[in-house]
């Protein structure tokens, strides 16, 4: 025992730098990965008899949501284009949350005519909407359209969720307090909204369209809640960080195999979708909020966004083309 000893005193004061130095970085990893998990949503509070409806709820974040919705005690509405994965992430979530109330409706954001039907649907057999969750997307994908022959991204992304928003905005006036949660990205920064070419017909690039989308988002954000001043609705727009989910996955094949044999490692350090799911979830319930409306979030707390995302004429102009866009009066 005591040559055992010994042998350990005499490597550790061998290797004392070393050691020092792995110690340091392992606990430099412990606190990078901490800083990426970002803030976590702590409100407590109950939705017993609310209703919520969260679009492309079948995975990641949005399942993430629909399951904290649940256990909450709220009728949760997963409205999604795949009914099949659906309807899968539906049982999971009753199974999980004990809350039977989980619906699956059809919705594809790619079509307006879809949105249309969802919304009709929704209107016509649920007495309250309490709150909106605009979660779905599609990011970087080859240049495609919609059915309606918009660019995809900017469909999907923006005016899907436009349309749905705004053919609900009665049943969400009637049920209020209500909220509307847009979720937008990070990638908003980076964007530009290219009035003279909205689809990016002369310039397409995945990225350029990702980032149109997402600040779009933000924009419809901030207008959205102009013109709902006094109703009883709120609306917030949120970043909800670099995540694990599937919809790099369009994105990760075009890399070349070296960045991504390099990106591996940094997998490990990103969000998983429960993490990612916590500032949707903040907007959605986290009482301090009631009286705010128009605001961008990350790691559950109010952040300024770019300087293009505060454009309030730019914010009125997208309204405006998107609303005609839509078939919107």
């Amino acid at each position: 025992m005591t040559n055992y000893a010994d042998t350990i005193k005499d490597f550790v004061e061998n290797h004392a730098t070393s050691l020092t130095f792995a110690f340091a970085a392992g606990a430099g990893l412990l606190a990078f990965r901490r800083w990426m998990a970002g803030g976590v949503c702590r409100s407590k509070v109950r939705l017993d008899g609310k209703t919520v409806l969260i679009t492309g709820a079948n995975t990641g974040i949005g399942k993430e949501t629909a399951l904290d919705m649940a256990q909450r005690g709220a009728r949760v509405i997963l409205a999604c284009r795949d009914m099949t994965r659906a309807r899968i992430a539906a049982d999971e979530i009753r199974q999980k949350s004990g809350n039977g109330n989980v619906v699956v409706k059809k919705l594809d954001l790619a079509s307006l005519q879809s949105v249309r039907d969802l919304a009709k649907d929704v209107q016509e057999n649920e007495e309250r909407l309490d709150i909106l969750i605009n979660n779905a997307g599609i990011m970087r994908c080859p240049k495609w359209k919609t059915k309606d022959g918009f660019e995809m991204q900017f469909g999907v992304n923006h005016l899907g969720h436009f349309l749905l928003t705004n053919c609900l905005l009665d049943l969400l006036k009637k049920s209020s307090p209500s909220r509307i949660v847009i979720v937008s990205s990070l990638a908003h920064e980076k964007g530009h909204i290219d009035f003279d070419d909205i689809n990016l017909d002369e310039n397409y690039k995945p990225e350029i369209s990702y980032n149109q989308s997402k600040l779009a988002n933000v924009l419809f954000c901030r207008e959205l809640a102009t013109r709902l001043q006094d109703t009883g609705v709120t609306v917030y727009s949120l970043h909800p960080g670099v995540i694990r989910t599937e919809l790099g996955r369009y994105f990760f094949p075009t890399l070349a195999l070296w960045k991504r044999i390099l990106l591996i490692p940094f997998v490990m350090f990103i969000k998983s979708p429960w993490e990612g799911a916590q500032t949707t979830i903040y907007c959605a319930v986290e009482e301090s909020l009631a009286n705010n409306s128009g605001l961008y979030y990350s790691d559950c707390a109010p952040k300024t966004p770019a300087p293009q995302a505060l454009d309030d004429v730019a914010a009125k102009k997208l309204w405006d083309v998107s609303a005609s866009m839509v078939g919107l009066a």
